[in-house]
């Protein structure tokens, strides 16, 4: 619950909620479809970005705060069970389990890096651990699906998917010419962007970039890879929960997650016009959570934070691609 919602007892109902989404939906529209002209940046990212200007520009009354708490939280998690419904399980196991191992290497490397370069900088925990999990599995996704467990700020939100983003961009720029210079196949670079870069869009326009054998090749261990959101999110909550004692086993599990898992379940057994429409769907509710987010954020109290958190972003990414590098020569994949 919002810290406003709490602290005067009321329960937000649809009254109250009402103007905030409509405005969220009024400023997701147009990113979504400044989204598909500018695919390199995508709608959520200009969802976040356009909310952002709008409340520098204007600043929404009080009356609108409740529908964008809600937009920024709540529906968070339900994009997160709608992605589901894009990622059937068993192509993406049979398909992806060479890229595992990598992964999971990845993985541990940007997480250890985070927290160990993030406590050298002063990062605050929770900054660093979204830093950390959007580098190593899948951007703005994986961020969207370990908040509403970890309950960052908005403003942390904001910061860490922005460092991203930046990263993003630089990565579709740089990885194509450092594969040329490394002499990497289309399997090795396609493995290498998968599993480096941690945006969707900006893995297929690497790997594309590079070759169609590497850009569909990039695509399955990239979805391999996104599969790892529900094992991170399921530990972030069991350490979350150890630090709140008193709760029960069934806060541990976010409900979002089981949806997720049987979503990507038993997609392929539901009628197609409910899973396309879902799948048009989710992208859409991503794209109002993050311009929530946006609208939520004080940009002055971002430049207070300073270049820390984007210098942590830039070697958890940099180490996350070097370890990548690193476990295809062992496995002579490159």
């Amino acid at each position: 619950m919002p810290e406003t919602v709490r602290d005067s007892g009321q329960r937000p109902t649809l009254r109250s909620t009402l103007p905030g989404i409509l405005l969220v939906v009024a400023i997701a529209l147009p990113a979504t479809l400044l989204g598909k002209l500018v695919p390199l940046l995508g709608g959520a990212v200009m969802g976040m970005l356009l909310g952002l200007l709008c409340r520098a520009l204007i600043k929404p009354g009080v009356q609108y705060k409740q529908g964008i708490q809600f937009a920024s939280k709540q529906l968070l998690q339900y994009s997160i069970v709608g992605l589901g419904f894009s990622l059937p399980l068993h192509e993406v196991v049979r398909t992806g389990l060479t890229s595992l191992p990598i992964s999971l290497v990845t993985l541990a490397v940007a997480f250890v890096v985070a927290v160990v370069v993030g406590r050298l900088l002063r990062i605050p925990e929770k900054l660093k651990i979204l830093i950390g999990a959007g580098t190593a599995i899948c951007g703005g996704s994986a961020i969207a699906a370990i908040s509403p467990v970890l309950q960052p700020d908005d403003h942390d939100m904001t910061y860490a998917l922005s460092t991203i983003f930046m990263f993003n961009v630089v990565a579709v720029i740089i990885f194509p010419i450092l594969g040329k210079l490394f002499g990497m196949s289309d399997v090795g670079f396609g493995m290498w962007a998968g599993t480096a870069i941690n945006d969707t869009s900006s893995v297929v326009a690497a790997g594309y970039a590079w070759s169609s054998a590497a850009g569909e090749y990039a695509t399955i261990v990239k979805l391999t890879r996104a599969m790892m959101i529900i094992p991170v999110t399921l530990v972030i909550a069991l350490v979350c929960q150890r630090n709140q004692p008193g709760g029960s086993m069934r806060r541990v599990i976010p409900w979002f997650i089981v949806l997720f898992v049987l979503a990507s379940a038993v997609n392929e057994w539901l009628p197609s016009g409910l899973t396309n429409a879902i799948r048009m769907l989710a992208p859409f509710l991503v794209v109002g959570a993050l311009t929530g987010i946006g609208l939520s954020t004080d940009i002055g109290r971002l430049r207070r934070a300073g270049a820390r958190p984007l210098l942590l972003g830039l070697i958890v990414w940099v180490s996350v691609a070097v370890s990548s590098l690193v476990m295809q020569h062992v496995a002579g994949l490159v």
